[in-house]
């Protein structure tokens, strides 16, 4: 049974950020994971009337960017916490509820219309979908025909990924291999992967 130490209850708060430490790791994720975010979104062509998901969302930060990149469409924030869900708002309070929609729920179901979204990104979150294959059934659903779908990690070695997934409860360190066949069986016909030392961006495309 895994020891739950103090550091190892705080991180739990990677996957579903809880009271204060959750607040705490929702602003490291906005600082500490800009870089990845703008290294993934550097890979698609966004277009400015587009309508984006982001799957995950934390802190708020990528909505932020994504209100950015399509200045004339609107983006959309979920997120499995609450807590996580409060602060994104917070962080995008100048768009709220005009171009920026931000709510609670699951990816294994996604409470979107079929086909509503032209793109949809996952930012240090796959890791905790459960189960994966109805995940990403989901996402593929809520995407409109010729939308991509980009996911952006860190982490993409099972091995070496083990410092965080025998501390961190329901985390789980797929290989690019595993995620492309994962995106190929939900319907996802056309994808890249662009790797660099462990951190992964795949762009897919429906």
């Amino acid at each position: 049974m895994r020891k739950k130490n103090f550091l190892n209850k705080v991180l739990q708060n990677t996957s579903c950020p809880q009271g204060f430490w959750g607040r705490m790791i929702l602003r490291g994720m906005n600082c500490f994971h800009a870089s990845l975010a703008n290294r993934g979104m550097k890979q698609v062509e966004w277009q400015p009337n587009w309508n984006v998901l982001d799957i995950g969302c934390g802190g708020g930060a990528n909505l932020k960017r994504l209100l950015n990149l399509c200045p004339k469409g609107n983006i959309y924030g979920i997120d499995l916490s609450e807590e996580s869900v409060s602060f994104a708002q917070k962080y995008n309070e100048k768009d709220l509820n005009k171009r920026c929609f931000i709510q609670q729920g699951n990816v294994c179901s996604l409470p979107y219309e079929d086909g509503f979204f032209n793109a949809i990104t996952a930012f240090e979150t796959v890791y905790f979908w459960s189960p994966v294959n109805i995940a990403l059934s989901e996402v593929a659903r809520v995407l409109r025909e010729g939308g991509c779908f980009l996911i952006s990690l860190e982490a993409s070695d099972p091995e070496l990924g083990k410092m965080w997934t025998e501390r961190i409860d329901g985390m789980v360190v797929y290989t690019p291999a595993e995620l492309e066949e994962l995106l190929h069986e939900a319907g996802f016909s056309s994808i890249r992967t662009i790797r660099k030392k462990e951190e992964i961006h795949i762009i897919a495309y429906k």
